[in-house]
């Protein structure tokens, strides 16, 4: 009986130090990119830096300085540098 104890105390101790904060990070991700909003400033995975100039449902047309414009997956953004709700 001792063993089987010992057993789902692993699971529970491992299921809390590791399954559940990667879950947590995972969700704010895919909140994160299903927010999106043209003119947000982003980072995609790459380390390309730029600013969304148009959106579709899995994809995102990305602007960089010089004005050249090049289609991502939504799922190639790493974070949002700035939004423009947040520079009102």
């Amino acid at each position: 009986m001792e063993p089987i104890i010992m057993l789902v105390l692993f699971f529970v101790i491992f299921y809390f130090l590791l399954i559940r904060p990667q879950q947590k990070r995972q969700k704010k991700v895919r909140e994160m990119q299903s927010n999106l909003q043209k003119e947000d400033k982003i980072i995609t995975i790459g380390g390309m830096h730029g600013t969304i100039h148009a959106l579709d449902e899995g994809t995102i047309v990305v602007r960089v300085d010089d004005g050249t414009k090049l289609t991502y997956d939504r799922n190639a953004v790493r974070e949002v540098v700035s939004s423009e709700n947040d520079e009102e």
